[in-house]
């Protein structure tokens, strides 16, 4: 198959080596502390603004059961989700009345203690390795280089047209830069929701109260913070899902291998899915 028919391709440089090994730790790290993270909040699954929160209090999030029935409870809307959230079955067709399931969280059985010491030993890694990614970014380029949104991306046009692409399932693999929608995304996660995580993860600690309280200030109170982290840790999710969405349609083994080897086949035309080269 002549060049005339394949398209051009070059092979060029995609991510730094130190993208690649925060990529591939951060995966195993968030995944631990999404899923101790859940089994935590089945200690109390409801969330509260301000500074206090009880049972007794109005809950803004609630996941609970009615003993025959499981429900998820936002404001005043409330949807039954019996067999998932509030009310399960475990793997021995025993009724759980938890939040979430023991395949989601760790560990599989109820103990907010075992939770707490998975969930604080990685949360610490987490943020130490997101502060190294920062910092090296910084140093090598990849914000700069990569992230940086330059003045020609923020036109509604090409916004529009990036928008129109990804909904026709169209992905520009020209020369193995991020387009803006992409740009925008790993902006929001690394720079807003994940130090929001992280630092109102910090603000639910006593000890660290006493040691920064201008924490509790600035989101307004322990429960405040409590609400925020789940927030933030469910854009994180919601995140990964789509991601790995966009890796499976646009190709996973072109997807993958960039992250792999840190190289980048580029096409000189946009691609559409199911197209043969």
């Amino acid at each position: 198959m002549d060049a005339a028919q394949s398209g051009a391709q070059d092979v060029v440089k995609r991510h730094h080596i130190l993208t690649r090994i925060w990529h591939w730790l951060n995966a195993i790290f968030a995944t631990i502390l999404l899923m101790s993270g859940l089994m935590i909040f089945n200690a109390h699954p409801q969330l509260y603004w301000g500074e206090f929160g009880a049972r007794g209090d109005y809950a803004w999030l609630q996941i609970d059961d009615t003993r025959t029935t499981g429900f998820v409870r936002v404001g005043n809307a409330r949807v039954e989700t019996t067999g998932v959230l509030g009310l399960s079955l475990d793997s021995k067709d025993k009724v759980r009345r938890v939040a979430f399931p023991g395949w989601a969280t760790i560990p599989t059985h109820y103990s907010l203690a075992a939770a707490r010491r998975w969930h604080f030993a990685f949360a610490w890694l987490f943020a130490l390795g997101l502060t190294a990614f920062m910092l090296g970014s910084l140093v090598n380029g990849h914000i700069r280089k990569d992230l940086h949104v330059r003045r020609a991306e923020w036109s509604v046009a090409n916004i529009w047209k990036d928008i129109k692409n990804h909904a026709q399932l169209r992905f520009d693999r020209a020369h193995g830069t991020y387009n803006i929608l992409q740009k925008l995304a790993y902006i929001g996660l690394i720079f807003v929701v994940l130090p929001t995580m992280i630092l109102t993860g910090i603000t639910m600690s006593p000890a660290m109260n006493a040691a920064w309280p201008w924490l509790l200030d600035l989101f307004g109170g322990r429960q405040s913070a409590r609400s925020l982290h789940f927030i933030a840790a469910t854009m994180m999710a919601l995140f990964v899902v789509v991601h790995l969405l966009m890796v499976l349609l646009s190709g996973p083994i072109k997807g993958v291998r960039p992250m792999i080897t840190g190289r980048h086949a580029a096409t000189s035309e946009p691609s559409q899915v199911g197209e043969q080269p």
